[in-house]
């Protein structure tokens, strides 16, 4: 097995771990004990930088405690796969340094901050093409989560309109892992008190009947309902930490 495919699987399997945290079909999820008890600790210190932010998720959305033990192999993580260079990787380098201020912001250590700089000269493209935009947006999915806030999710409050138009192409080009990304970004606006021009809750259940396979499209639509299910000002403390 390539290295390439050992890293998608070690991927999909902590996607798993996350979503029944998230769910609650399964226990807490603990990043370090993954890493420990995994045949392949580098493919699985790789799937903590692949699932980025997302690994976050049962602590900012559900509320379940992050432990120091986990603050730690997300460092290791880093250690292994350092954040990718600002100039040539520019979405990379904005999922890892989301990444990087969940990690500060959870562990109360604000030093981890400098994991992942933030990108100096990153630049979305205007909302006006919004077929590119979409694309980069859901590239960006992993943002659409609570604790952050920046240019990007600037640009998402400002930008209802070409996210919906990049959904519903996403359906018809039945590019189901897109649309999934997109419709998570909706969620969060909705969260956030601003208009749409579709229902996500229709949304969120189309993408699931038609192509919601996959742990980690699984996940997008998990993490888009629990900002359905939550109205804003609700979300649990270790959220607001």
């Amino acid at each position: 097995m390539s290295s390439h495919s050992a890293f998608a699987e070690a991927a999909d399997a902590l996607a798993v771990h996350v979503l029944g945290a998230l769910d609650g079909t399964g226990g807490a999820v603990q990043p370090a004990r993954y890493v420990d008890d995994a045949p392949d600790t580098l493919a699985a210190l790789a799937a903590v930088r692949v699932l980025g932010a997302d690994v976050f998720s049962p602590h900012l959305l559900a509320g379940q405690a992050f432990e120091p033990q986990d603050a730690a192999v997300v460092v290791k993580a880093f250690d292994a796969f350092p954040a990718s260079d600002t100039t040539e990787e520019a979405t990379v380098a904005r999922r890892d340094h989301a990444t990087a201020v969940l990690l500060a912001r959870l562990s109360r250590d604000d030093s981890l901050r400098a994991l992942a700089p933030e990108p100096a000269d990153d630049v979305l493209p205007a909302t006006g093409e919004w077929s590119a935009w979409s694309v980069r947006m859901a590239q960006l999915a992993p943002l659409a989560t609570l604790g952050l806030d920046g240019p990007v999710h600037a640009a998402a409050r400002g930008g209802a309109l070409p996210l919906s138009r990049g959904f519903s192409r996403s359906i018809l080009r039945r590019d189901f892992p897109t649309a999934g990304r997109l419709v998570r970004w909706l969620a969060w606006l909705r969260h956030e008190g601003v208009g749409l021009p579709l229902d996500p809750d229709v949304a969120v259940e189309h993408v699931h009947l038609v192509g919601g396979a996959g742990p980690r499209a699984a996940l997008d639509l998990a993490i888009a309902r629990h900002f359905l299910e939550q109205s804003s000002g609700t979300a649990p403390e270790a959220a607001r930490t």
